[in-house]
């Protein structure tokens, strides 16, 4: 690894470069004070691939909004009406086109039941990593993840006040496992930034924002998007289900894969810490918050499986991606590290 590694900072990072008359309009409004005019956006967003990079981006400048925010943006946009309408009209683009392509299931125990099984010939990024990947193409894994990880945890907490009795009692129990359990520097998301500077890469918070292809930003926004919404209270839980239903046995995979490229201990931890935590945490979702949920609203029950669907095809798509590039031997970043 570099002997030089960026500390961490708090510092926000600036409104990423526009990929697309929608992001762009979003741009040049956010540099200015709320109340102005609303985004011209109105046909460009009409035509917007759902999944493409424009819409993509100018959605999760949106969200961002309710998270960091971006240096040189104004707070006031949190809540701008005029905004808040057009991120509406993002939200209905990309979440029609998820209901389309990802609705397979609609009782959650057969969305998850193909999760609950290993394959025994896997053939996903982790497995990759872990067999042949190169340190390269690791760090460029870790820089997409970082839109995520380093935010794992907060819109999950969105869905607490929606849920009642155990199944509340479930869910901020595993959240407070993500949350450090009361230690500031067990936080995953601190965690994941001793990772990356363990690697050479910078840990402040959306620093690969402009690197990351739509398909990474699918990922992140549509946890955003379930978690900012009640009504898709049911498929936050099982988009939380799945990533806690997998999250073991790739981070074992990970885990070894960075100690096959020479990682430090560092980046080895936060892979290790998640091997046993969340296999813990897949039974206690499971059981405690889907089962829970279920018996006091049966008729989310098709949402739940909508989440755990919708979150396989995104994560099956960026690991396309991915594995693409890199067996052709190319950065799968817009950005090259």
């Amino acid at each position: 690894m570099s002997e030089t590694r960026p500390a961490k900072t708090n510092r926000l990072t600036p409104l990423p470069t526009a990929r697309g008359e929608v992001s762009g309009a979003l741009v040049d409004v956010l540099v200015r004070e709320p109340g102005g005019a609303t985004p011209p956006v109105g046909r460009s967003l009409r035509e917007a691939d759902p999944y493409g990079e424009d819409l993509q981006l100018a959605l999760y400048m949106c969200y961002e909004l309710h998270y960091q925010s971006f240096s040189g943006v104004d707070d006031g946009w949190e809540w701008d009406p005029d905004l808040l309408r057009v991120r509406q009209a993002l939200e209905r683009r990309f979440l029609d086109a998820l209901r389309s392509d990802a609705t397979t299931h609609d009782d959650p125990d057969a969305a998850l039941a193909g999760l609950l099984v290993e394959p025994a010939d896997g053939a996903g990024v982790s497995h990759y990593l872990r067999d042949e990947g190169e340190l390269w193409q690791l760090r460029e894994y870790i820089a997409h993840r970082s839109l995520y990880q380093l935010k794992e945890a907060d819109p999950h907490v969105w869905v607490i006040p929606r849920l009642r009795g155990r199944a509340k009692a479930a869910m901020a129990a595993v959240e407070y496992d993500e949350f450090g359990a009361g230690r500031g520097e067990r936080v995953h998301a601190e965690l994941f930034a001793d990772l990356m500077t363990d690697l050479a890469l910078d840990p402040t918070y959306n620093h690969y924002l402009d690197a990351t292809s739509a398909r990474m930003l699918t990922v992140v926004n549509m946890m955003s998007l379930l978690g900012l919404h009640r009504a898709l209270r049911g498929a936050l839980v099982g988009h939380f289900a799945t990533v806690e239903i997998t999250s073991s046995p790739a981070s074992d995979r990970l885990a070894q894969a960075l100690r096959r490229l020479g990682a430090g201990e560092a980046a080895v931890f936060f892979y290790t810490e998640h091997v046993e935590a969340d296999a813990v945490h897949e039974q206690v979702v499971r059981h405690g918050v889907i089962d829970e949920l279920l018996k006091r609203e049966p008729g989310l029950a098709a949402d739940v499986a909508f989440g755990v669907d919708a979150s396989v095809l995104l994560e099956d798509r960026l690991a396309e991606e991915l594995l693409g590039a890199w067996r052709e031997g190319r950065s799968s970043l817009r950005v090259p590290l």
